[in-house]
């Protein structure tokens, strides 16, 4: 397993912007591809976004795709999700989680079960 260590949440207004970054800690870092999740409260882990490793190619869930961006520096071993036109429906925890094996189909991106290992959650609030 990987430790990932998630920064940059917090409160921002409606339609403003939030930059999350992930960073692979205390251990060679080295994965196949990484991804990020929220899960509202008292619900399952929900897909946002994810990124194939070495060339970005990138896979989003239809609710925040053309809002949220999601990138990665390959020699920082970090991962973004630049989140713009934020609504008061992203207020959600957000995990980032990495995998060290090519799926069998680019959809088990969406499943928190499929990843190997995960970050220990950040808060974004979006206030009316």
């Amino acid at each position: 397993q990987v430790p990932l260590v998630e920064s940059g949440g917090g409160l921002v207004q409606a339609d403003g912007s939030l930059r999350l970054s992930c960073a692979a800690s205390g251990s060679t870092f080295d994965t196949y591809a990484m991804g990020w999740f929220r899960q509202p409260p008292g619900k399952e882990h929900e897909f946002v976004a994810a990124i194939r490793w070495i060339d970005s190619v990138t896979y989003y869930a239809d609710s925040v795709e053309g809002r949220f961006t999601i990138s990665r520096d390959y020699h920082k071993n970090t991962l973004f999700l630049q989140m713009n036109s934020l609504k008061p429906a992203d207020t959600v925890v957000y995990y980032c989680a990495g995998r060290n094996r090519a799926p069998q189909y680019w959809t088990d991106y969406k499943d928190w079960d499929n990843f190997d290992y995960w970050g220990q959650g950040i808060q974004v609030t979006v206030s009316s």
